[in-house]
C-alpha cells in the first residue's frame, strides 16, 4: 500500500465519523426549516382570509357636517366593534383606521353614498393579568338625492 491511498483511507475515515453527526444537524434544520415555512404559510393564510373585499366598488367617504352640500336622506346608523386581547397598553392609530374602514365598509354593504357624523371610542381595560381593548364605531349612512 502506498502512503497517497493510505492517507485516503484516513481521510475516508474522518469522513465517516462526522457525517453522521453532520447529516442529524442538517436533518434537524431542514425539520425546523420546514416547521417555520408552515407556520408562516398558515399565519398567511389566517390573515389573508381577514381581510374584506368591497366587491369592486369603492368605498363611500366619510364627510363632516360641512361638507354636505346636497339634500341627503338618512339610511341607517352603522355600528361596528372589536375586542383585542393581549398586550394593548398603548392605543394606536390603527385602531382608529380600522374603525374609519369598517364604517365605510358596513355602509357601502346597504348601497350608501357616504357616512357622516363619525363617532369612534377605543377603551383599554385590564381584567387582573388579561388586557383587553375595545374599538366602537357608529356612524351615520346616507344617500343622496
Amino acid at each position: 500500500m502506498s502512503v497517497p491511498e493510505n492517507n485516503m483511507k484516513i481521510e475516508n475515515r474522518v469522513k465517516r465519523k462526522h457525517c453522521p453527526g453532520a447529516r442529524d444537524m442538517f436533518g434537524l434544520l431542514r425539520a425546523g426549516c420546514l416547521a417555520a415555512c408552515c407556520a408562516i404559510v398558515f399565519v398567511a393564510l389566517l390573515t389573508g382570509c381577514a381581510t374584506t373585499n368591497s366587491g369592486g366598488r369603492e368605498l363611500p367617504p366619510l364627510l363632516a357636517q360641512d361638507e354636505l352640500l346636497r339634500p341627503y336622506v338618512k339610511m341607517a346608523v352603522v355600528e361596528v366593534n372589536r375586542e383585542q386581547f393581549g398586550d394593548v397598553y398603548e392605543l394606536k392609530t390603527e385602531d382608529y383606521d380600522w374603525a374609519y374602514q369598517a364604517l365605510r365598509e358596513e355602509a357601502a354593504k346597504i348601497g350608501a353614498d357616504a357616512v357622516i357624523l363619525p363617532e369612534i371610542k377605543v377603551e383599554a381595560t385590564s381584567y387582573i393579568f388579561f388586557p383587553s381593548s375595545n374599538v366602537n364605531g357608529r356612524g351615520t349612512a346616507i344617500k343622496f338625492r
